[in-house]
């Protein structure tokens, strides 16, 4: 009996104004029904183009060339006329794209679109279409289904968005389903419920999936086969435990290693794979990932190997002549600290210091608001405090606060009440010439590089700006300092003529930390700096990150939803939740002897690059989306998601309790023993705060 999708020497290129891209490059595998192959690989090695040309999407210029075949159920797609390819994609196979925000339309409601796909291959009324999108979205976890189908993309968030998608998919109960970074952009515990469904509703409804993904730790517990893309080609393929357990590829190797873990040991660098994968539209003569491997040879660089390595009879099979032996092991590397950071808890005075900060957005527009003023509640009575040298870490789900935080402590926004003193001076109290100044010891680094960089400005001039707005040196010091700057994030010095969209996700980022060292800062605040890159590249830059606060004795805050981005940068972790933070701690503290039900599950989401582990998890840690900053739940503002909640949490908020020197949470049923008044005076005296 023929597998349920067969693929065989699909190739596909792309012709450009540059060249012909070899996108895809004699890929082969089978899908059987009720399976679940992952997709593995950086940006540009082809993975989404895989799944594009299955669909029969591809871009202006692509065409599958040679002998490129795809068979569903033995019927070949491959030369189909348009008209019968159409009958078959949306109905037979379906892709859940990468963006949802970029896929659905923003002009119609999301009803109109889940019904669309209904309407085109089932011809059935209107009426029934709609009952049909109600159902879906009802399947995929959406709140009140029918109810929001009047509701418009913007309505909703990142994570019911990528519902509706998938609801899309699945309107025809498809037998092939791709889900093409169907959470990259996505908190973990959003993440975690998305994975869960697409895996429960794979089992209800017995269809296959293609899951693409940049991330191991994903693959690990929702894929029963991996094949590792590079370059256009698959570099390795094997059952997911057996890859897993005997990795023979190095790039497989390398990028396993380049996942930040809970239990990875902060004083170890994260292995990275240097460089870049190789311009496609001449790609190298024999391995592909010669270039940035550390066993290469110069058989490695004259002959291609073929994906013909076996271990055993269970189909491992490698493209690689000088294959590993399992995962890579790890080698302590010291980082040396700054000569003249003095740490916080020696030094007795913070370097940044907030006190119940708040802040308020009032919500405009609402013509069913008759009297009182909405707002939202985006910080509610945070303080917090950073030593010379530290690394605090800002976590939480996204429409916690945390950017709004990050804003306030540089002073790009004020409080609408509270303060933030730096070196013992008061912000709030600058103004002018003495704040600009003041400005040069607080820096930012911005979520998106791309966004946050003038795209009309080389980037010499986006380094130069801040040196001649704040007056600092002649042109040819500015000049000399700008190229140190690109010299120290690891870029050459011919990128200073360059545009920012002639740069990668990672080298943008590095520009990005490049400008915000340009003033020399005492404190960087990061926001989510790494969130949209692979984890080759991510490794790369926090790696970076960690060597540059060692050389400069910079400090951080850094912001991400990511509890194993945070464990390997920081010192101290505040865990954030709905404008508030809920409980603060050391690393070990958050990890080891979480105290809080809101941390556990943060850290229960966290996808493990194990497929034991993975597969041991029950749940997602988390459920439900975040209540709306508006309209916060009465006593804790977790309760309306938290599994331990009881009548006393409606009505009273917790206050923050000690749990151990400078180890705090607020909450009335924590899952550790408090101190009690003696012990809690005592752990204060001893922890100096």
């Amino acid at each position: 009996m023929p597998p349920l999708l067969e693929v065989r020497n699909l190739t596909t290129h792309i012709s450009t104004r540059r060249g012909v891209v070899r996108a895809v490059d004699d890929v082969s595998f089978t899908l059987e029904a009720g399976e679940t192959l992952g997709l593995v690989g950086e940006s540009g090695c082809g993975k989404s183009m895989t799944g594009l040309s299955l669909m029969g999407l591809l871009p202006p210029g692509g065409a599958l060339v040679g002998d490129s075949s795809v068979a569903l159920d033995g019927r070949e797609l491959v030369g189909l006329p348009e008209r019968e390819l159409r009958r078959v994609r949306g109905n037979d196979i379906a892709m859940v794209f990468q963006d949802p925000m970029t896929s659905l339309n923003p002009t119609r409601t999301i009803g109109h679109q889940v019904a669309e796909a209904v309407l085109v291959h089932r011809g059935c009324t209107p009426g029934q279409a709609a009952d049909r999108a109600a159902e879906v979205l009802g399947l995929v976890g959406l709140p009140h289904p029918r109810e929001r189908l009047k509701d418009y993309p913007h309505q909703l968030s990142g994570g019911l968005r990528q519902r509706v998608l998938i609801a899309m998919a699945l309107a025809n109960e498809p037998r092939v389903l791709i889900a093409d970074e169907p959470t990259t952009a996505l908190d973990v515990t959003i993440q975690a419920q998305i994975l869960t469904l697409l895996a429960d509703l794979r089992e209800r409804l017995g269809m296959a999936m293609i899951l693409i993904t940049h991330d191991m730790g994903v693959t690990a517990g929702h894929a029963d086969r991996i094949n590792v893309m590079y370059a256009g080609r698959i570099a390795e393929s094997a059952g997911t435990d057996r890859l897993f357990r005997g990795m023979r590829h190095p790039y497989t190797q390398r990028l396993l290693a380049s996942v930040p873990r809970l239990d990875q040991d902060p004083a170890r660098q994260l292995p990275s794979i240097p460089g870049l994968p190789p311009d496609l539209t001449a790609p190298p003569g024999g391995c592909r990932f010669a270039d940035r491997c550390s066993y290469a040879t110069e058989r490695c660089r004259a002959e291609e190997p073929e994906l013909t390595g076996t271990d055993g009879s269970d189909g491992h099979r490698y493209a690689c002549w000088h294959p590993t032996s399992g995962p890579l092991p790890q080698h302590a590397v010291a980082v040396a600290p700054h000569p003249d950071v003095v740490p916080a808890a020696a030094a007795g005075r913070p370097l940044l210091e907030a006190r119940g900060l708040v802040r308020e957005f009032p919500v405009r527009g609402n013509r069913l608001l008759v009297r009182g003023r909405r707002v939202v509640h985006a910080v509610s009575g945070v303080s917090l405090a950073l030593g010379p040298g530290e690394t605090f870490g800002l976590v939480g789900e996204s429409g916690c606060g945390k950017t709004t935080l990050g804003r306030l402590l540089v002073g790009l926004d004020r409080p609408d009440a509270g303060t933030v003193t730096l070196d013992g001076t008061d912000l709030g109290h600058l103004r002018g010439r003495e704040l600009r100044r003041r400005r040069r010891d607080l820096q930012m680094m911005f979520q998106d590089p791309f966004s946050s960089l003038d795209p009309r400005m080389r980037v010499g001039s986006i380094l130069r700006e801040p040196l001649r707005i704040q007056g600092i040196g002649t042109a040819r010091q500015q000049k000399a300092r700008i190229a140190e700057l690109l010299a120290e994030v690891g870029l050459p010095e011919r990128g200073l003529e360059l545009y920012p969209h002639e740069f990668s996700g990672g080298q943008r980022q590095r520009i990005g930390l490049a400008r915000a060292l340009a003033l020399t800062p005492k404190l960087i605040v990061a926001d989510e700096p790494v969130s949209a890159l692979d984890v080759s590249v991510r490794a790369q830059v926090l790696n970076l990150m960690k060597r540059l606060q060692a050389s400069h004795g910079l400090s951080y805050i850094v912001i991400s939803h990511d509890l194993a981005v945070i464990r390997y940068l920081a010192d101290r972790i505040g865990v954030m939740y709905l404008g508030r933070l809920v409980e603060v701690g050391s690393a070990d503290d958050i990890h080891l002897r979480a105290a809080h039900p809101y941390t556990a599950g943060l850290l229960k989401a966290v996808p493990i690059p194990d497929p034991a582990v993975e597969r041991a998890k029950h749940g997602t840690g988390i459920s439900g989306e975040l209540p709306s900053p508006v309209d916060p739940p009465s006593g804790c503002r977790f309760r309306t998601r938290c599994p331990l909640a009881r009548e006393r949490c409606t009505h009273e908020e917790p206050a923050l309790r000690l749990f151990g020197p400078g180890h705090t949470a607020a909450c009335h049923f924590p899952l550790l023993p408090a101190l009690s008044n003696h012990a809690a005076n005592a752990a204060t005296d001893t922890s100096g705060h």
